[in-house]
């Protein structure tokens, strides 16, 4: 059977334009740079304009205000808002001053310098493959090794599948004893150790094709091949007793294998490369601090009037309207998407002052953080959390002792025995110096840090030191013990 009813609920939706502000507010100044040239492309009542073009059209305004009536001028300024202007008032006026919004560049000696040109280092592999006395079919076995080399430079998929793959898809008879030999002969190029598949296997190479005292290079190549698992757990007394060394005889052998390269191609093997692009620049003025968004690439952007002309025009048999229709959505769209970006500036601005507020003493001096969350930052500015997380979100700030992720500066507080907040930050910078103080011989077991750092005031256990150290990729006690 059916029933109706009527039920009065309240519900709170983001408009558009709304969502596209948090859309933009979250990205990095690289991304917004993409986002706003999209956006260029998109719409076209939006133009970029340079530095020249804008200074011209600005002296254009004020020698225009200067003919004008200086009262009319103030009562139209007076009237007027930024937020508040119309398609009518797109259509009426010369759309100078405060509507030809501008997002401005403050780099005013920018320029485009051209970039070298970098060869990746699978490129000079296979530079090397041409002079290695190999088949054509071999050459192309080594080009897929070299297409399946992590950024480490070790070869992670299994041999006999490349060569399976290759056969069947190029037609080639390339047997998997062959193809040993290949990857050794490739593995022996520049850099040696280059497409292991192991970090033992990488590490013999490097022995058997460097130049190191003879004497040594047996020596290691005794430890790599029979007790490696004896010299990665760092068990330096078995291995002594195993090959009848002492620990002084053993000494050289061991700094000789830590001397090699684990990592072939960490570095040089990827042709991508991440750069950090602050997104803000806090810099020291005397007691006080200039906080400026770096946005200098940004392309600064306005509202194009030469579709003024086109809305001027009259209808003929109403072909002009659906032109108009069109022009004013997406006027509207510019509109909402210049408001967007500038609110965005405001509020990037607002969250980062009140960060440097909060954490003043770092900025004077590049220590001593204070505990912080994103709550104590919303309370100060009247936003919401999830406002200030899209804010600090991959975003970076460049200062005097270096550049750091936002997220640097929030952390969770531990009470000392006084009953002082400190950060967990700085308890990690604590752990840190302890253990490089540590007698290498006899490292400090994370129940002794934990004993020192309660004898300094902190109220810590074993398990957290344990948390830290393993978020700052400290090895266990044992692992750091060196000969």
């Amino acid at each position: 059977m059916l029933n109706l009813s009527q039920r009065q609920t309240l519900q709170m939706k983001l408009t558009p334009q709304q969502v596209q502000y948090l859309q933009l507010l979250q990205l990095p100044v690289l991304a917004l740079e993409q986002r706003i040239k999209a956006e260029l492309e998109i719409n076209p009542l939006l133009e970029e304009v340079d530095e020249l073009t804008q200074q011209q059209e600005e002296e254009k305004a004020e020698e225009a205000s200067e003919i004008a009536s200086e009262s009319q001028a103030t009562e139209k300024e007076k009237s007027s808002s930024e937020d508040g202007y119309t398609f009518e008032d797109f259509m009426n006026d010369n759309l100078d001053g405060y509507k030809a919004t501008v997002i401005r560049n403050n780099d005013e000696d920018r320029e485009d310098f051209p970039q070298p040109a970098e060869v990746t280092l699978s490129q000079k592999l296979r530079d090397q493959i041409v002079l290695l006395d190999i088949s054509d079919d071999e050459k192309l076995l080594c080009d897929e090794i070299i297409g399946n080399i992590d950024e480490d430079g070790y070869l992670r998929r299994d041999l006999s599948l490349i060569v399976q793959d290759l056969n069947l898809s190029q037609g080639l008879g390339v047997t998997i004893e062959r193809a040993e030999q290949v990857l050794k002969m490739l593995q022996r190029i520049d850099p040696p150790g280059i497409a292991a598949r192991n970090l033992q296997e990488c590490l013999i190479v490097q022995l058997e094709v460097g130049e190191y005292n003879p004497e040594l290079s047996e020596k290691a190549l005794i430890i790599l091949r029979d007790y490696f698992e004896d010299f990665t757990m760092k068990h330096y007394s078995e291995l002594a007793k195993n090959l009848n060394f002492t620990i002084e005889q053993l000494k050289p052998v061991i700094e000789l294998i830590q001397k090699l390269n684990p990592k072939p191609g960490e570095g040089q093997f990827s042709a991508h490369q991440n750069y950090v692009i602050p997104d803000f620049t806090v810099e020291r003025d005397g007691d006080d601090f200039i906080i400026s968004l770096n946005d200098k690439n940004v392309p600064p952007i306005r509202i194009n009037k030469g579709y003024k002309e086109l809305m001027s025009k009259k209808s003929k048999n109403g072909q002009a309207d659906g032109v108009k229709d069109f022009i004013r959505k997406r006027f509207e769209a510019a509109k909402w998407f210049i408001a967007s970006i500038n609110q965005r500036r405001d509020t990037m601005l607002k969250v980062m002052r009140t960060i440097v507020d909060k954490q003043r003493v770092f900025f004077e001096t590049g220590e001593n953080l204070r505990p912080m969350i994103y709550k104590d930052i919303a309370e100060v500015i009247n936003m919401d959390i999830s406002t200030i997380s899209r804010v600090v979100n991959g975003k970076y700030v460049q200062t005097e002792y270096g550049v750091f992720e936002l997220r640097h500066f929030f952390s969770d507080k531990l009470t000392t025995q006084s009953g002082e907040e400190v950060s967990n930050k700085e308890v990690k910078i604590k752990i840190k110096q302890i253990i490089e103080s540590e007698d290498n011989n006899h490292p400090l077991s994370d129940d002794k840090i934990a004993e020192m750092l309660n004898t300094d005031g902190l109220n810590i256990a074993r398990r957290t030191v344990a948390k830290y150290r393993e978020a700052m990729k400290i090895p266990v006690a044992r692992l750091r013990r060196k000969i």
